[in-house]
């Protein structure tokens, strides 16, 4: 039987349901990530390390909504302390004291932090974050590596996978959109340098310098393979931006779990603003953006009353944003950052370093040319490539045999990303690495029987 064959025959219901929900919502999903084909898979529900579909098939969940859920799905305290919150009220028209004190756990956790401020998204840190360094500097323009990912806005939708005869040169990559509706405008605002190239990107910089408010990194680039940046790039970085006046911003969304205070506390370089989502609110919408005092003073009132308009005393930048901060998302962030201590991370990335390694044994004998990268409980699965060590080696993928691989894993009962990216959490058991790599071995052996 095919891979696809025996997939449709798994997956009727959502086969079904695919069919009713394409008529209402585009592509039959509201996260374009989510609908690939010949149709996506729907879940019915979740618990720990393990959900079911519409079909009643299991799967062993080796993404976590996108590494979103470090303790699983439904963990009971967790879910506890939104059960707590509930009949209090889910958001209010006023802050609570809840912020502050998921606020304490960051600050306390996290070496850039001084203070911090909460967000929808991911997406909405990243935004503000920029916003915040060209305020601060007075400068137009924003810096990127390529290959990073930092969520959807004009700004940084540039250059994350871009086609080889638009990239331009390894060493200058050119600022290509990722999609239409990006105005000209945007990618002209928008710098692009190579990641872990040192010299480069700081020609980069400093060509530009007197126009560049910020340089953004992932310290991990998510999207464009998990390819950890090495320490001497980050510590390069840092030493740039301090020379040249130009705000430093992590984007720790994806990183922030590699150690107690994320990536930045493992490397030991220091941005000047953070961004976070995913694990700071234990599986419900939240981002947060901060770092020095100085510059988060920005956010505050100047001494009038119009809490709008810094020209009648109000901030020089406001936040708004209805669902900011909510009461649920906030008291389900506290419980988990509670949970995660130093001695669960370091036990997370010990899971997560032994998955590499098994799989790294299963492609050392494999029919078919594959790799793995990735740090901590972080790791990509690449079919194609012999190996991946920056960016731009991510396009030996083999398109139709990476999607073989997924649509496959999925048949053994396994779940990653299409693009084969995933993690481990803290529901994961050495049973649960022997699955998956036994999975792995089984769907090789498809593929190559498919031919």
């Amino acid at each position: 039987m095919s891979i696809l064959s025996d997939y449709a025959k798994r997956t009727p219901g959502s086969k079904e349901h695919f069919a009713r929900a394409g008529a209402m919502i585009p592509a039959g999903a509201t996260r374009s990530l989510n609908s690939w084909p010949p149709y996506p898979v729907y879940l019915d529900r979740g618990v720990g390390g393990t959900v079911w579909d519409v079909d009643g098939n299991a799967y062993r969940d080796f993404l976590a909504n996108y590494t979103g859920l470090p303790l699983g799905y439904a963990d009971p305290d967790v879910t506890a302390a939104i059960r707590e919150q509930l009949p209090h009220g889910t958001s209010h028209s006023f802050s609570r004291t809840l912020e502050a004190e998921l606020a304490g756990l960051l600050v306390a956790r996290v070496p850039s932090l001084e203070r911090v401020r909460f967000t929808g998204s991911g997406t909405e840190a990243v935004m503000f974050a920029l916003r915040l360094a060209r305020a601060h500097t007075g400068r137009p323009l924003v810096a990127k590596a390529e290959g990073g990912y930092h969520g959807t806005t004009d700004d940084v939708m540039i250059s994350v996978r871009p086609p080889a005869d638009l990239a331009g040169d390894v060493r200058s990559p050119a600022s290509v959109p990722e999609m239409r509706g990006i105005p000209a405008s945007r990618t002209r605002e928008t710098l692009v340098v190579p990641f872990n190239d040192v010299a480069a990107s700081q020609e980069i910089l400093r060509a530009h310098a007197d126009r560049v408010a910020a340089l953004v990194l992932e310290p991990v680039l998510g999207v464009g393979g998990m390819i950890p940046a090495t320490a001497a790039y980050l510590t390069a970085m840092r030493a740039t931006c301090d020379e040249l006046g130009i705000v430093l911003v992590f984007d720790e969304v994806i990183t922030l779990r590699l150690a107690y205070g994320g990536a930045q506390q493992a490397y030991g370089v220091t941005p000047d603003l953070t961004t976070m989502g995913k694990i700071i609110g234990g599986g419900l919408p939240i981002g947060a953006y901060g770092g020095r005092a100085d510059i988060m003073g920005l956010l505050e009132p100047q001494g009038g009353t119009d809490v709008y308009d810094s020209r009648s005393g109000g901030p020089a930048l406001y936040q708004g944003g209805t669902f900011t901060g909510n009461a649920l998302s906030v008291a389900a962030g506290i419980v988990t950052l509670g949970k995660l201590d130093a001695a669960t991370i370091d036990a997370l990335n010990r899971t997560g370093d032994l998955l590499r390694r098994e799989l790294t044994g299963v492609f050392a004998g494999a029919p078919v040319d594959a790799v793995v990268t990735g740090v901590g409980s972080l790791f990509n699965i690449h079919i194609g490539p012999r190996r991946v060590e920056v960016f731009r080696d991510v396009r030996a993928v083999d398109a139709a045999r990476q999607q073989a691989f997924f649509l496959g894993l999925l048949n053994h009962g396994v779940i990653v990303a299409p693009r084969g990216m995933g993690c481990v959490t803290t529901c994961t058991t050495p049973d649960d690495v022997a699955a998956f790599t036994a999975a792995v071995r089984l769907t090789l052996h498809d593929i190559t029987e498919a031919g």
